[in-house]
């Protein structure tokens, strides 16, 4: 990519390593908000397995709460991974790379963060109201995350 602005259909006038930067900077914005709700499901998670009723749970919560435990491990990951790429590449001029990377990573970190909203919520809709209303709650959110996520953005592309 050259250093020489260029024409483009949002009508920025930035050199391409201006919009890397603001590009980064963006996705690093997104990463933060990420990365408060994933350490709050992360840390409701951890609390739960010390608490008395934990041993209450059946062998399907008990299987769905590990999933989440590693899902809420792998959303960590994911959103550290960008981070870690910066600070390998940092000073290597391979920022518009590091982004198109990185752009990627927060889109798979969104999907994992996604599934492990929606488990949470099945988790204590199941342990609290029983498994009919968890499986209504798990549906619930797989279309809610869907419509608003994927379809809402489908739509206000086209238009």
């Amino acid at each position: 990519m050259s250093d020489s602005p260029q024409t483009s259909t949002d009508g920025r006038d930035e050199t391409a390593n201006e919009r890397a930067d603001r590009n980064w900077e963006e996705l690093m914005q997104e990463l933060r908000v990420m990365q408060t709700g994933t350490q709050v499901l992360s840390g409701f998670l951890l609390a739960v397995a010390f608490q008395p009723r934990f041993t209450e749970l059946d062998e399907l919560q008990r299987g769905l709460y590990i999933v989440l435990v590693v899902l809420a491990g792998l959303a960590t990951i994911l959103a550290l991974t960008p981070v870690g790429m910066h600070r390998v590449l940092f000073g290597r001029r391979r920022k518009p790379e590091l982004v198109r990377t990185a752009s990627r990573i927060v889109k798979t970190t969104l999907v994992v963060v996604g599934a492990l909203s929606v488990g949470v919520v099945t988790l204590i809709v199941d342990f609290t109201l029983g498994r009919a209303a968890a499986t209504v709650v798990l549906a619930l959110g797989a279309v809610l995350v869907l419509g608003l996520w994927v379809f809402v953005p489908m739509i206000m592309r086209r238009a």
